[in-house]
């Protein structure tokens, strides 16, 4: 089970994430997404769960829960076919010139 942790601190680092849900379960794997440029934190990540059932209990009682010091918003992680596209794609950054 793939689970999206949102509102995460910015200090928040992995061990933190594995720590929180490993109390629930087994992690197989942790990721923060980082900023490519300033090598920051974007305050989300992800957390993989292989049993489904612990990550439900995972997922009802972290969400609102604090970590680090922010109420983080937990709930399980969409795949990336049902997002929405976003505006502002690549093509928009370039501007629509015509040859």
């Amino acid at each position: 089970m793939n689970i999206y942790v949102g509102n995460l601190s910015y200090s928040a680092t992995e061990k933190d994430l594995r720590d929180a849900f490993g109390k629930y379960g087994a992690v197989s794997n942790v990721s923060v997404i980082m900023d490519k440029m300033s090598g920051r934190s974007r305050g989300f990540g992800f957390v993989e769960m292989p049993n489904r059932e612990e990550g439900q209990k995972a997922i009802e009682a972290l969400n609102g829960a604090d970590i680090c010091g922010r109420a983080v918003r937990v709930n399980e992680a969409r795949p990336k076919a049902d997002r929405e596209p976003s505006e502002g794609g690549w093509e928009n950054r370039r501007g629509s010139r015509s040859r």
